[in-house]
Formats: structure tokens, C-alpha cells, sequence
């Protein structure tokens, strides 16, 4: 019998006939229902990691992550450790105070949320990363900028580790302490490197491949294989274990630790009249992404109507929680012309998984 290979928008077309603890992402883009007893694998995952990082009983958590990654993490992490908590990923402010009031030992959050967190400590709040006495802190979500970990441990002189969680709920996958490391999977057969264009787990996955997921035993999936959207380069320098995702790939982008679905910025963006097409700009220019939507329009009329760049505007608000700024091309095109999305961070490598080379 063949394995189904399930996407995204998959588990998203499954959602209305789903049953159990659904994890549904911020669009309702991903759908992924969870038996007891997927739940209580997810969670003993999930504190295996926070166990490899050095979390234990005496240890205190906060978790600034977004839904529904950060319900699971803080319910593993309570298992673990002697108190843990979820704030939420915004409001550095916030955050700041809620690990002084709970005497927080252990952060989890994502790594442009630590960067942007140590940079406000530096030059809004004026204090001193070191005051906040954190021992460990555990990087999640995203793809880390360079030096990333090294530069949190030396600032808040803590344990920095990185975990690979699954992009469908949060569920950790795998871990390491040190940049240069490859992944190490918190339990056999659950994530390795596929072929980017075929569904074929014997075929060689070629330098780039796409992470995939092979929940065994899952309620409702059984042996499906899910396709994260995560890709990494492979190659014998990384040695035993599993290369760390460098790039992204397919109808999603990763923005912020939200993953954008594109189809649906078109569906929403077809509907406004005088729109003829449009490129989704994303970037980092400090500690976080950075996104924004140029419009192009088929009419001169509309380029400074400020009534068409605020349904533009509401469009992406109704879809996202991901802000995206909206910009206008000063130009105007008669003909409709393809929508694109250019990475400046070198993260999504395209739209087409047959065209990534």
C-alpha cells in the first residue's frame, strides 16, 4: 500500500471533518487533530528536549510562543521542571517583567525574539541581560540568523540550545547545542531528508531536501508522511545526524515563526478590483522579519486612493496576525502579471518545489 506524502494545505482541506485536540495554525492553514495518545507522545517529546538543554525540577520556564506551540510547550516544560508559564510571543516589555516576577530560569523562545529581546534590554529598557539570571535558553521556531547562539550565550551568559519542532504544532523533533552541530532527533524515525519533487522515501534526497515527518502510529495519519516546507542542505560535513533547515520551500513562507500561506494572499488580493499583481518583499534588517506587499495597479486613478491601500490593507489583516506592510508601485500595468515573492534573507528558495535546483 502506498504512503500518502500530505502538505499543508492537506491537513488544512481535512480540517472541517477532523476530530480530537486540533493544533490549527494562526490562518487555519494547517489542521493537525491529536489523540491522547499523540499528545502524550508530543509532550514527552517536547520535554526530552527541554531535558537535553539542562532544564530539571528546580528549574523555572517561561515560553514566548505563539499558539499552539506555546500551550504544548508549557505543559511539557511543567512536567520537567518545578513551575513554567506561557506569555505569548509579543511585548518584550511584558516578557521582561513576567521573568522577573516568576525568578524565570529557563526562556523558550523563538531566536529573533531573543535577539530582539537582548537588543531592547541594550538600548530601550538600559539593563543588564545578566540581571534577568537565566541558565538556559531554547531557541524554537525559525531559521536562526548566523552566530545566533553564540551571541545569546555570551550576552545572557546562559546554555543556548536550538530545537527543531514541528512546523504542524510545535511537537520537539530534535536538538543542538552549537551552530555548527547537525540535529540530533529526539527519537528514531520521525524526521529525515526527502526528495524535493518526488513522493518516494527510496529515493536520494539530492543536495537540497525537503524535512519530512513520519508520525508512525499517529490517531489519524498512520503512516502518512508530512512534508514540513523545511529544506536543508545535505552532504557528508554534517556527519551522523540530521542537517539543520537553512531554507524554506512550496506555497508557505516562514515569516516571523508564522507561516504565511500565499495562495491565500491571491485568493484575498483577486478579489480588489484594479489589482494586477503584487511581490511579497520579506527581510531582516535588525533582530526581526520584516514583510511587505507592493501592489501593482491596472489603473492610474487608483495609485494614491487611499480607500484601495486600506482593503488591501484590512485583506492582510484578516488573514495573518503576521504584519505586512503594504506599499504602492508608482507605475501601472494593464495586463495582470504573476505574483512573486522575493527572500532577502535567502530563506524561501521558491513557490515550485520542481523548480528549486
Amino acid at each position: 500500500m502506498t504512503r500518502p506524502w500530505l502538505t499543508r494545505d492537506d491537513l488544512g482541506a481535512a480540517g472541517h471533518s477532523a476530530t480530537g485536540l486540533l493544533l490549527v495554525s494562526p490562518d487555519a492553514s494547517s489542521v493537525l487533530p491529536m489523540g491522547p495518545d499523540d499528545r502524550a507522545a508530543a509532550s514527552a517529546l517536547t520535554g526530552a528536549a527541554l531535558r537535553a538543554a539542562g532544564v530539571g525540577e528546580r528549574d523555572r520556564v517561561v515560553v514566548a510562543l505563539a499558539e499552539p506551540a506555546g500551550a504544548l510547550w508549557s505543559a511539557a516544560a511543567a512536567d520537567v521542571a518545578a513551575a513554567a508559564a506561557c506569555t505569548g510571543p509579543r511585548g518584550r516589555m511584558r516578557l521582561h517583567h513576567t521573568l522577573s516576577a516568576l525568578m524565570a530560569t529557563t526562556l523558550v523562545i523563538t531566536p529573533t525574539g531573543a535577539m530582539d529581546l537582548l537588543a531592547r534590554l541594550h538600548l530601550e529598557f538600559l539593563l543588564d541581560p545578566l540581571d534577568l539570571g537565566l541558565r538556559t535558553i531554547v531557541l524554537t521556531g525559525e531559521i536562526a540568523s548566523k552566530r545566533t547562539i553564540g551571541h545569546l550565550a555570551g550576552e545572557f551568559g546562559a546554555r543556548v540550545t536550538e530545537v527543531l519542532a514541528s512546523p504542524f504544532g510545535g511537537t520537539a523533533l530534535a536538538w543542538r547545542a552549537a551552530e555548527d552541530d547537525p540535529l540530533t532527533p529526539l527519537a528514531g524515525g520521525l524526521i529525515a531528508p526527502a526528495p524535493l519533487t518526488k513522493d518516494d522515501w527510496s529515493a536520494p534526497p539530492g543536495p537540497l531536501a525537503e524535512l519530512v515527518l513520519t508520525p508512525r502510529g499517529h490517531a489519524t495519519f498512520g503512516d502518512a508522511v508530512l512534508r514540513t516546507g523545511l529544506v536543508v542542505r545535505t552532504g557528508p560535513q554534517h556527519g551522523p545526524g540530521v542537517p539543520a533547515p537553512a531554507h524554506t520551500a512550496g506555497e508557505h513562507v516562514l515569516v516571523r515563526g508564522v507561516w504565511l500561506a500565499l495562495p491565500r494572499v491571491e485568493k484575498a488580493l483577486a478579489t480588489i478590483d484594479g489589482v494586477a499583481g503584487w511581490e511579497l518583499a520579506i527581510s531582516r534588517p535588525g533582530t526581526l522579519d520584516a514583510a511587505a506587499l507592493t501592489v501593482t495597479f491596472t489603473r492610474e486613478s487608483l495609485v494614491g486612493n487611499p480607500m484601495w491601500r486600506s482593503r488591501i490593507e484590512q485583506a492582510l489583516r484578516a488573514l495573518t496576525p503576521v504584519s505586512i506592510a503594504v506599499e504602492i508601485a508608482g507605475n501601472v500595468s494593464e495586463a495582470p502579471f504573476p505574483a512573486t515573492v522575493t527572500d532577502l534573507r535567502g530563506h524561501h528558495l521558491g513557490r515550485d518545489r520542481a523548480l528549486i535546483t
